[in-house]
């Protein structure tokens, strides 16, 4: 079963208000072109300045794409994902609940999070799976080892094949970073390249996170050095935030290095964490959420909201509200999982969020009030201007 919405969802009150409150000062920042004259300067004869687009808009999008479904062993899912402040949409992701054939209780999720185009991670959100599968090493055995073998080689070759498309195809820029979960009856496999990120809660804790890629980590800035670049302003040749993408081949052109070695590395970590009756629900999402909130927080976010709500979409959609809230200017997209041991409804749960709603109710009705019966008085209390009229009739 899978439906997909799109479309305006209703968005609560604290969100409205941070967009309204931060509109103007985004914009301030943003608007324009960089580095030229000053407002009001005449450029020289014959030049003219180079406008650089915003990498951000004055007000955010905020339709949110949403999709749900299930799998096998009691899996359901959500997706949730919404342009936000960017100019542009650049995150992809995969929902595949049922693998098919030998595969049929496996299952294989992602989030791809572009960054200078769309087009790569377009790209390997169509192939990368297909990659993975057609190694060989992912069957109904589930030999952790093999699978992580496969899994890192289908990265390896979806980033050689993605090289051919970019040179025929001419996209001289560009790369994605990759968070992915394979999951089988006995294992779930994580996958991570670059700085989006899985997290696995359990028993209302949190079980396992991926490691963010990022150019300054000791390991990443060593390799990064060695292949011929620098780490500075926490970025590679100050340009590149993540240290590990598909694409991105301005970087991975040392000579006598493998593509493990290179400047950027399309080699993912991969682990594999033993199933469990206490696992809850795991989470990918990328950098648009990270950026915001922890794992401790997120997973006890979620572990709330799976109490008082049944529909998975409306609890990611409260995810990208929250990260909105909390001054998140990315995409963001949320995939979430949730096993047979996810909370369920708790009627306890249910009645303290009623009072708590009741209880916000009454707060903003009280201030209400009060910002009326100031303007009243302001009114009541306003000068007559034309008893302070002072000019004379001719």
């Amino acid at each position: 079963m899978r439906t997909a919405r799109k479309g305006s969802v209703e968005m609560p009150a604290f969100v409205r208000q941070l967009v309204k409150e931060t509109e103007k000062r985004v914009s301030s920042f943003f608007k324009g072109g960089r580095g030229g004259a000053a407002e009001g300067e005449q450029q020289g004869e014959g030049e003219k300045e180079e406008v650089i687009p915003s990498p951000y808009l004055d007000r955010p999008v905020l339709d949110k794409l949403t999709e749900e479904g299930c799998g096998r062993w009691g899996i359901t899912y959500a997706l949730g994902s919404m342009q936000g402040w960017r100019a542009n949409m650049e995150d992809f992701h995969n929902c595949v609940p049922q693998l098919g054939g030998q595969l049929a209780d496996w299952s294989f999720f992602a989030v791809f999070d572009g960054h200078a185009g769309s087009t790569v991670a377009q790209y390997c959100s169509q192939h990368l799976l297909g990659h993975m599968l057609a190694t060989g090493g992912i069957g109904p055995e589930d030999d952790p080892e093999k699978v992580k073998g496969a899994i890192i080689n289908g990265f390896l070759q979806t980033d050689k094949h993605l090289h051919s498309v970019a040179h025929r195809e001419g996209w001289e820029r560009g790369g994605t970073t990759v968070v992915a979960t394979l999951i089988s009856p006995y294992y779930i496999y994580f996958a991570n390249c670059g700085d989006s990120r899985a997290m696995l809660c359990r028993s209302g804790q949190v079980c396992f996170s991926t490691e963010d890629h990022k150019p300054y980590s000791p390991l990443e800035k060593e390799r990064i050095e060695s292949a011929g670049g620098s780490v500075y302003l926490q970025r590679i040749n100050g340009s590149l935030a993540v240290s590990r993408a598909l694409g991105d081949f301005s970087y991975k052109g040392a000579e006598n290095r493998t593509p493990s070695q290179q400047m950027v590395s399309p080699e993912p970590e991969v682990c594999a964490v033993e199933r469990s009756l206490a696992d809850e629900f795991l989470v990918l999402a990328c950098d648009g959420v990270w950026d915001t909130i922890s794992n401790e927080d997120l997973c006890a976010f979620i572990h709330n909201r799976l109490r008082v709500c049944t529909d998975l979409r409306d609890v990611c959609s409260q995810v990208i509200d929250l990260c909105l809230y909390k001054g998140s200017l990315d995409n963001i997209s949320i995939i979430l999982l949730c096993f047979p041991g996810a909370p369920q409804l708790s009627a306890e749960a249910l009645h303290q969020e009623a009072e708590l709603e009741d209880q916000l109710e009454s707060k903003v009705a009280g201030v209400n009030c009060i910002i009326s019966a100031y303007y009243q008085q302001r009114e009541t209390h306003k000068p007559n201007v034309s008893r302070y009229n002072t000019s004379v009739p001719v």
